[in-house]
């Protein structure tokens, strides 16, 4: 275990699980590692859901380990919450961890693998999506550009290019009022909240995460 640490390989594969939360979740080789920056996006949406009426719906795009659907699925019991991920490697992760959290986990590009009687009906859409730049891979740390895949950090040129598909749909699946919250860059702010305005998405803001920075964007159906 040491040799590989020493060799770069993020703790959390080593030791074959990340907390998140008060959650403990199962990790390794070929999933994004859950951050506690995270943890913020997560408390968020799951304060939404709880505020939702019932029955509440809840999914998470882009799920990788499955952390932020089983947060949700832990915090707010007897939610409906969905997952989709569209790497293989991710999934075997996240079908791990979805099992024991009560979580539809399903396989598949965004929003693509949703049941259609879902549409209108979802109160919180969250999504932790690539957001790095093509061109800022390299400068990443060893252990996240070595070992985690690279299609959980992949945004495209600007960053932006997952999001921009994401709140182009968003406006498809949510109910009147829900909410869509995603983790963000901390220098795309601006750029972020141009998107979801031009999606049609309104009451739109940016949060800090636990450090300060402006790393989550969120706006609602009208």
């Amino acid at each position: 275990m040491v040799a590989r640490r020493a060799a770069g390989e993020p703790l959390q594969y080593v030791i074959g699980w990340a907390p998140f939360g008060r959650l403990r979740l199962a990790v390794g080789p070929g999933v994004f590692v859950p951050r506690p920056e995270t943890e913020g996006l997560a408390d968020r949406a799951a304060a939404r859901l709880l505020a939702a009426p019932r029955p509440r719906v809840a999914v998470d795009v882009c799920t990788g380990s499955g952390a932020i659907a089983c947060y949700l699925a832990a915090q707010v019991p007897g939610a409906r919450v969905l997952a989709t991920e569209l790497d293989p490697g991710a999934l075997a992760w996240a079908r791990e961890n979805a099992e024991r959290f009560g979580v539809e986990l399903l396989a598949g590009d965004l929003d693509a693998p949703l049941p259609p009687e879902l549409a209108g009906r979802v109160d919180v859409l969250c999504a932790n999506v690539p957001y790095v730049p093509s061109g800022a891979i390299a400068t990443l740390p060893v252990d996240v550009r070595d070992h985690e895949p690279r299609l959980a950090l992949d945004g495209g040129p600007d960053g932006l290019d997952v999001l921009r598909r994401l709140a182009a749909r968003a406006g498809h699946w949510l109910a009147p009022g829900g909410r869509l919250l995603c983790e963000i860059g901390e220098d795309q702010a601006p750029a972020a909240v141009a998107l979801l305005a031009a999606a049609g998405l309104a009451d739109l803001a940016v949060h800090p995460d636990l450090v300060g920075r402006d790393r989550i964007v969120e706006g609602a159906r009208r």
